[in-house]
């Protein structure tokens, strides 16, 4: 099993190979910042699986989640941050390797970035799905490296 840097660094490898992979096949060309956000999302998803144990992955991914929520409250988003604090605390249902390692966990799991802009805030699906296929292809980094495929 790879260490957590290697998780971070398999999800970075993957996510940048797909957004490159869509920009020069001309298929979806994203501007830098956009292209940035996507890798992060995906390096987010590349961890997500072990953030149910002590780690640094943990303390990691959970840092960036803080620091998310807090600039979504600074700029007054708080339904925005309210449904990220709820959503980070899904983790802690489970045990470690269960279903977070599990092919299906990688499709559900990020489905609210689609489903939840789309019913609360209205917002079209189509903006919102590069950011659920960075979240599955950072998620099948994780599950790749596990040898769980």
């Amino acid at each position: 099993m790879p260490s957590n840097t290697g998780h971070l660094l398999g999800g970075m490898t993957f996510a940048v190979g797909g957004v490159a992979a869509g920009y020069w096949s001309g298929f979806y060309q994203p501007d830098l910042v956009t292209a940035g956000l996507l890798v992060a999302v995906a390096i987010m998803a590349a961890l997500f699986p072990d953030v149910d144990t002590d780690s640094h992955g943990q303390r990691l991914y959970y840092s960036m989640l803080v620091a998310a929520d807090l600039l979504l409250i600074i700029f007054g988003q708080y339904r925005w941050a309210a449904l990220l604090g709820l959503f980070a605390m899904f983790p802690a249902v489970g045990q470690h390797r269960g279903w977070t390692h599990t092919w299906w966990a990688m499709l559900v799991t990020p489905l609210p970035m689609l489903i939840v802009p789309s019913i609360f805030f209205g917002l079209p699906l189509r903006p919102l799905t590069p950011f659920y296929v960075a979240a599955v292809i950072g998620y099948f980094s994780h599950l790749a490296l596990d040898r769980k495929f």
